[in-house]
């Protein structure tokens, strides 16, 4: 007797499923639909890098182009070993829906090496960086593809794409190509607040949810999935509400403590030691613990697929405000459904990134430089401006957040493709 085994759906599986729950919904225009459920161009790049010790090794990279009706391709690029077609394709899709609801003039894009970035040299790194950068060629530009930082990458990284692209091009154009890139450096035309921007939205949706829920942050407790960038701003941005993290988890392993950690020292130990895990003071949980926590909100700030059916039956909050992309799968996002857990989803909540990238490219375009206090106010304008548009139309629709996130895309997208109508 044969038995068949169930393959669980990839990410860009539920990307799909969530596009096609919101496209049937809101009836999208059939022509349009065929558009958005495909890819413009998908590009792998196998590339060598000669390593300290004079040895060879091969890298693959990957760049794929979701959609640019909107304007020029965005969005960041990865380094981990876990990088994949699929992947990465899921995650360009979700950039073309992150622009739209956010009604910025960029359209989705995502890139990665797949690698683990702990295992190489600074130098190494360097050389990986500007070996990719130059293998993707004429396939990135400042008015057609527009890379930033994701997972594992800096500002350092895009400083070298910067210096590397520069290079490829003629000397007179290079001071107008200083945009091809964003989240650089300040020093070398990034913007202030951009290393803060995903968290800094993550916290201004959050803020948004507690006001249209009567809910109280100066009392509220928190734990964290992943205290990278994304994960330990919202941290110390929460602080100031007198919010309390009482358990994180990264890949070293989770901590707890009832009556709260520090999240200055906590991000202080993890850039000396490499991880939470032996915190002074806290308590080291196992995963399944960490995911029971009892607490009123979760912030996943990790990778995709961390809330599925195995573990959504064990959260024990009111809220998740997803810091990462796609943190719950399809099956994860019905069971919280069911539980009537509040989700802001990763296309609104994380697009802070994509908004401060967008003021840094602006920036650069025009030659200015805005205070910190001034990107903080317009991202908070516009992100609170898209948290309003999704509630209004979960309400139009009678769905829930997700589905209103994508429908408020699609609508933007559709109005546009019927305005221009399709070549030839």
């Amino acid at each position: 007797m044969s038995v068949s085994i169930l393959k669980k759906p990839s990410v860009y599986d539920n990307v799909i499923r969530q596009f096609n729950k919101a496209a049937d919904l809101m009836t999208l225009d059939q022509s349009v639909r065929k558009i958005l459920a495909s890819t413009t161009n998908e590009i792998m790049v196998n590339f060598p890098v000669k390593m300290d010790n004079g040895c060879i090794e091969i890298f693959t990279g990957y760049r794929v182009q979701h959609n640019n009706a909107l304007g020029p391709f965005k969005g960041g690029l990865r380094y981990h070993p876990m990088v994949n077609l699929d992947e990465v394709r899921a995650l360009a899709t979700w950039m073309t829906w992150k622009s739209a609801i956010v009604n910025i003039p960029f359209g989705g894009a995502k890139g990665g090496i797949r690698l683990d970035p702990s295992k190489y040299s600074l130098s190494e790194l360097e050389r990986i960086t500007r070996r990719f950068t130059f293998a993707l060629a004429h396939n990135i530009g400042p008015e057609y593809d527009i890379p930033a930082p994701d997972v594992n990458t800096n500002p350092q990284i895009m400083a070298w794409i910067l210096d590397t692209y520069l290079s490829m091009v003629p000397p007179k154009e290079r001071q107008r190509c200083i945009h091809v890139v964003t989240g650089k450096p300040v020093e070398s035309g990034g913007s202030l607040g951009r290393n803060k921007a995903t968290g800094q939205g993550v916290v201004f949706c959050i803020e948004e949810w507690a006001k249209d829920n009567d809910f109280d942050l100066d009392s509220a407790k928190y734990i964290v999935q992943g205290f990278g960038n994304v994960g330990s701003w919202v941290a110390r941005l929460m602080k100031s509400h007198g919010a309390r993290l009482i358990a994180v988890e990264d890949v070293t392993g989770a901590i707890y403590k009832q009556d709260g950690l520090n999240p200055d020292a906590l991000c202080e130990f993890v850039r000396e030691y490499g991880g939470v895990v032996n915190f002074p003071g806290s308590e080291k949980v196992d995963h399944e613990t960490f995911m029971s926590t009892e607490a009123d909100i979760f912030i996943p700030a990790a990778l995709e697929n961390q809330i599925t059916e195995e573990t959504a039956p064990l959260l024990n909050v009111k809220l998740i405000a997803e810091g990462a992309n796609g943190p719950i799968d399809t099956i994860g996002n019905e069971i919280l459904q069911e539980r009537e857990i509040s989700v802001i989803p990763d296309i609104l909540c994380n697009a802070g990134g994509v908004m401060v990238s967008y003021f840094e490219w602006l920036q650069n375009k025009r030659s200015e430089s805005w205070e910190l206090d001034e990107v903080d106010t317009k991202l908070q304008k516009k992100i609170t401006n898209a948290y309003k548009r999704v509630k209004e139309t979960t309400e139009d629709f009678n769905t829930d957040w997700r589905t209103a996130a994508y429908i408020v895309a699609l609508s933007r997208l559709e109005v546009v493709y019927k305005e221009r109508g399709i070549f030839p």
